[in-house]
C-alpha cells in the first residue's frame, strides 16, 4: 500500500548545481527528498570514473550508499543522477516488464507491496530470476522483524529482459553488458558499488500495482549493492536498493536499506573524529543525549534503556553515529544500522514494526462501510495476523465473534427490531516491542457499518 506518511528529511542528496536535477530527470522519474539536518550529511567521498555527463556539462549527483564487504561498515558517495529516458527507451520498456505474483497475501492497499526487478537476465533467464526472487526473500525474512510479520507483504517481481546475461564490472572492469537497467559494478570506481539507471527502475517499478519497497537484482555472484536512500518516487516507494542475486550476503544489503525506507533509521556509523554541532536529529536511533538526559526528558529510546538488545548489549547510548564519530549518540554497540550480518537493535525493531502498518494497516475492512447493512449480509475483515479482532454492537462487546474474520448480524446479536444499530470490528497489534504510544497507535484500528435486522 503507498505510503500515508510524510517523508522525514534525511539528507541523503547533494546536487551539484540544484536547479540542474529537474533538468536532468523526467516528469517521472525519482526525485529528490527534502534536504534536512545540514551538518549531519556525510563527507563527500572522491569521485572516480562516476559516468557520462550531460552533454552541456550541467551535471546533477545522488548520493548513494555502497558496502565494502560482508560484515563491513557502509559508507557514501556521490554519482550522476540518470539521465531523462529516450523515446526509444521508453517504448521498449513499455512492451516489457510482466509483472509476475511471488507471495500475495492480500490486497495491495492492505499489504506492503515489495517489488523485484531483474536485471542481466536473459528472455529465457527469466524463471531463474523468480527462484532469485523466492531465495532473496527467504533470506531477507529470516531477519526480525521481517519473521514475526511476513503476513504483511506482497511480493511481486517485474520481468526485465536484457539482451546479455550478467552485468557491468563482473568480474572485472573492462566487463560491459547490454542490460535492461544498466546494472553496473565498479560505478564511480568503486569496485563493490552496484549503480542502475533509476530513470529505468522507475520505468518498470510503476508497472506493479502500488510499490512500497524496489530492490533491483542484477545477475551476479559477485558481492555489491547500493542504496538509493535520497529519492521519493511518483509510484509511492522511498528509495531504490540493489544487490547481486547470487551472493549470500547480500540480502544484508537490502534488509540495511529498508532500515532507511521503513523505519526511517538512521546509519549508525561514522566517518572520521569529526563533532556533530547540528540540532537534535529527526531520526528515533540516533541523539544528541546522554542517557541520563533521555530519561529525564523521556525522549528518543528512553523506554528502552538498560534493556538487552537482540543485536547484543544493553541499550544505552553509545558515542558516535549519524557520520560523526562524536556528538551524536546510538543504542547499542553493533546493530545492523551500523554494520551487516546484525540484526536490528531494539528502537530499530519499534520503528521497522510501526513502519510495516504505515503500509499495512493492521485492519482492513472488506465489506464497504458507507452503506446501512440489512438482513443476512456478512461483514467481511481482514487482520493482521497478529491482531487481536473484537466486534462490538452499540458499543457492548459481542465475545462469541472474537477474532473472527467473517460475521453475520444475527451471530453478533444485532436485535431483530427494524431499527439501526452499529457494528464495530476493532484490531489491536498487542507486540511489546512497540512501545512509543505515538508508534502504538499504528498498531491499532477501528470499522463501523450501520446496520438494520
Amino acid at each position: 500500500m503507498r505510503g500515508r506518511i510524510s517523508h522525514i528529511s534525511r539528507n541523503r542528496l547533494t546536487l551539484t548545481v540544484g536547479v540542474a536535477l529537474v533538468a536532468a530527470l523526467a516528469a517521472t522519474a525519482p526525485v529528490a527528498a527534502d534536504q534536512g539536518r545540514g551538518s549531519s550529511t556525510p563527507p563527500a567521498q572522491a569521485s572516480g570514473s562516476g559516468g557520462a555527463r550531460s552533454a552541456d556539462n550541467v551535471e546533477a549527483e545522488v548520493e548513494v550508499e555502497y558496502f565494502a564487504g560482508p560484515g563491513s561498515h557502509p559508507r557514501h558517495t556521490h554519482v550522476p543522477a540518470s539521465t531523462p529516458l529516450t523515446r526509444k527507451e521508453q517504448a521498449t520498456i513499455q512492451d516489457d516488464g510482466d509483472v509476475v505474483p511471488i507471495v500475495e497475501a492480500g490486497p495491495s492497499d492492505a499489504k506492503v507491496d515489495v517489488v523485484f526487478i531483474g536485471d542481466g537476465y536473459t528472455a529465457a533467464e527469466q524463471e531463474d530470476f523468480h527462484a532469485d526472487v523466492r531465495t532473496k526473500w527467504r533470506e531477507m525474512t529470516a531477519v526480525e522483524p521481517y519473521t514475526g510479520y511476513e503476513d504483511l507483504f506482497n511480493v511481486w517481481a517485474v520481468d526485465a529482459h536484457s539482451q546479455q546475461s550478467g552485468v557491468s564490472g563482473d568480474p572485472t572492469i573492462d566487463v560491459r553488458k547490454d542490460t535492461a537497467l544498466n546494472s553496473e559494478f565498479f560505478c564511480d570506481g568503486i569496485e563493490r558499488l552496484l549503480c542502475v539507471d533509476t530513470n529505468k527502475v522507475e520505468a518498470y517499478a510503476s508497472k506493479a500495482a502500488d510499490p512500497d519497497l524496489v530492490i533491483v537484482l542484477s545477475n551476479s555472484t559477485k558481492y555489491g549493492g547500493a542504496g538509493y536512500n535520497a529519492i521519493t518516487s511518483p509510484s509511492g516507494y522511498d528509495g531504490i536498493g540493489t544487490a547481486s542475486s547470487d551472493h549470500p550476503d547480500s540480502d544484508q544489503i537490502a534488509v540495511h536499506e529498508t532500515g532507511h525506507s521503513f523505519g526511517k533509521l538512521a546509519d549508525e556509523y561514522w566517518y572520521d573524529d569529526s563533532t556533530y554541532t547540528g540540532p537534535e536529529p529527526g531520526e528515533s536511533n540516533i541523539t544528541r543525549l546522554s542517557t541520563d538526559e533521555m530519561a529525564a526528558q523521556q525522549a528518543k529510546w528512553y523506554r528502552w534503556l538498560g534493556q538487552q538488545s537482540p543485536d547484543g548489549g544493553t541499550i544505552g547510548a553509545y558515542e558516535g553515529g549519524g557520520y560523526h564519530g562524536h556528538g551524536l549518540n546510538r543504542p547499542t554497540e553493533n546493530s545492523i544500522m551500523r554494520t551487516l550480518g546484525r540484526e536490528f537493535n531494539l528502537p530499530g525493531r519499534e520503528a521497522m514494526i510501526a513502519g510495516f502498518h504505515q503500509h499495512a494497516p493492521v485492519l482492513t475492512g472488506l465489506t464497504p462501510t458507507h452503506r446501512q447493512l440489512r438482513g443476512g449480509e456478512r461483514i467481511r475483515v481482514e487482520a493482521s495476523a497478529h491482531a487481536r479482532l473484537r466486534w462490538y454492537v452499540d458499543g457492548r462487546e459481542a465475545r462469541q465473534a472474537r477474532d473472527a474474520s467473517s460475521v453475520t448480524l444475527s451471530a453478533l446479536g444485532v436485535p431483530a427490531d427494524g431499527r439501526p444499530h452499529t457494528v464495530t470490528a476493532r484490531a489491536t497489534d498487542p507486540n511489546k516491542a512497540v512501545r512509543d504510544p505515538k508508534l502504538r497507535k499504528l498498531l491499532s484500528g477501528s470499522l463501523s457499518w450501520r446496520v438494520k435486522r
